[in-house]
């Protein structure tokens, strides 16, 4: 029989596990800890941990990320820029017209698809820069999480959301029981997530109200009683033309947010960011409870200590409203492996005016594409799809290698 003791909490009094309490405890009397820790109502009755269903980014997310490099449907990002990035940044300042949109925290309900609101947010953030607000429009998360990977709640990578809106598109969809001229919003409920329970209004995962969820099916049709522009699905999908880029390290992050604007990242979530009350995060203690993924905005320094500015999917009561900081330039958690988004002068569009997707011209990866020439293009092609001109408009017919197609 596990013991509890009672402590009162930001929003009520619960009963309080006592590994958590000491927890809390713990990291609030740390020497030079940069947050704040708070019990929340959530996590009150459970020992450290209890975050892990919420983690949806799946094991092996670097190396699959690694792997779509290879093979090329992602690009490392090129160098642009020369000279310093500033010291801060906020990606909402920068792009005041699209604003509203950076700062717009979703909610992933009780589901394990972060990794689809985090490419959603970040794509419709791109696509409202990249036109100039000209299409200041929320992408789909339902569009996204369920039509662009099998798994849905039950996780994901964080290329997977860019690559299903290049290929397929997505309609434009808001929070859960939205009013907004939309085609698909998000169909599960708010839920209170990780932290105190403050003002936020909403049931606690597992309550009564945000239970457990399974993933729907892929939505082919609008929401019931929608009308107006955007309630044709087959005529609301928004995509891109252009790279799916990634890029590393502190520097290399801030480039990308700095030329495009927000970007998708994933790191690991440890036991006490479910203590997460504010401040600038860094580990302290507790066993790892997953993957996690979000959308950095920006960056900047506080009290000597540099930090990302990070919007979670986690609804707007979270955290520094619905926002949290973690501490930048020590790749912290894994923050800083690789990120995800569309090239900054990527071109968005309704499908139907873009035209086409055109997949990208993939290297099968069983030859080094260096030695082609040496060795004949007739012979090498179908192995090595980069080469003797396969990857154009029009390529000779050689370059079509068993049981594949290049398009």
């Amino acid at each position: 029989m596990k013991l509890v003791f009672a402590a009162t909490l930001v929003g009520g009094t619960a009963a309080v596990h006592p590994d958590r309490l000491a927890q809390v405890e713990f990291i609030n009397a740390s020497p030079k800890v940069t947050w704040k820790a708070a019990v929340n109502s959530r996590f009150a009755h459970a020992a450290p941990g209890e975050s892990k269903s919420s983690n949806g980014v799946k094991a092996g997310q670097k190396q699959s990320l690694e792997d779509a490099i290879k093979k090329g449907t992602v690009k490392m990002q090129k160098p642009l820029l020369r000279g310093a990035l500033p010291e801060s940044f906020d990606a909402a300042e920068q792009w005041s017209d699209c604003g509203d949109m950076i700062n717009d925290i979703r909610d992933q309900s009780n589901c394990g698809c972060c990794w689809a609101f985090a490419g959603a947010e970040a794509a419709s953030d791109r696509m409202c820069i990249a036109t100039k607000a000209a299409i200041k429009l929320p992408l789909s998360a339902q569009d996204v999480c369920f039509c662009g990977s099998d798994d849905g709640c039950n996780g994901g990578f964080i290329q997977e959301p860019w690559l299903q809106i290049a290929e397929e598109g997505a309609v434009i969809g808001g929070q859960y029981q939205t009013s907004a001229d939309t085609c698909s919003d998000f169909s599960l409920p708010h839920c209170h997530h990780h932290g105190p329970q403050g003002d936020d209004p909403y049931p606690a995962e597992g309550e009564p109200g945000c239970p457990s969820a399974s993933s729907p099916q892929c939505p082919t049709k609008c929401d019931a009683g929608k009308s107006g522009e955007h309630s044709s699905f087959t005529d609301d999908k928004y995509s891109f033309r252009g790279e799916i880029i990634a890029a590393d390290g502190e520097e290399g992050i801030m480039q990308a947010i700095y030329t495009g604007g927000p970007v998708e990242t994933a790191f690991t979530v440890y036991s006490d960011f479910e203590d997460y009350a504010g401040g600038i995060y860094q580990h302290v203690t507790g066993e790892e409870a997953g993957g996690h993924a979000v959308k950095i905005v920006g960056w900047g320094v506080e009290n000597g200590v540099k930090y990302w500015k990070v919007a979670n999917s986690w609804n707007p009561y979270w955290g520094e409203s619905g926002f949290f900081r973690i501490v930048k330039g020590s790749n912290h958690c894994g923050i800083e492996d690789k990120i995800a988004a569309s090239s900054p002068d990527a071109t968005w569009g309704k499908v139907s005016d873009l035209g086409p997707y055109v997949p990208v011209c993939q290297d099968l990866g069983i030859l080094d594409c260096s030695i082609a020439g040496l060795l004949g293009c007739d012979d090498v092609a179908p192995l090595c799809l980069e080469t003797c001109g396969c990857c154009v408009d029009s390529p000779p017919a050689f370059c079509t290698a068993p049981d594949t197609t290049v398009v």
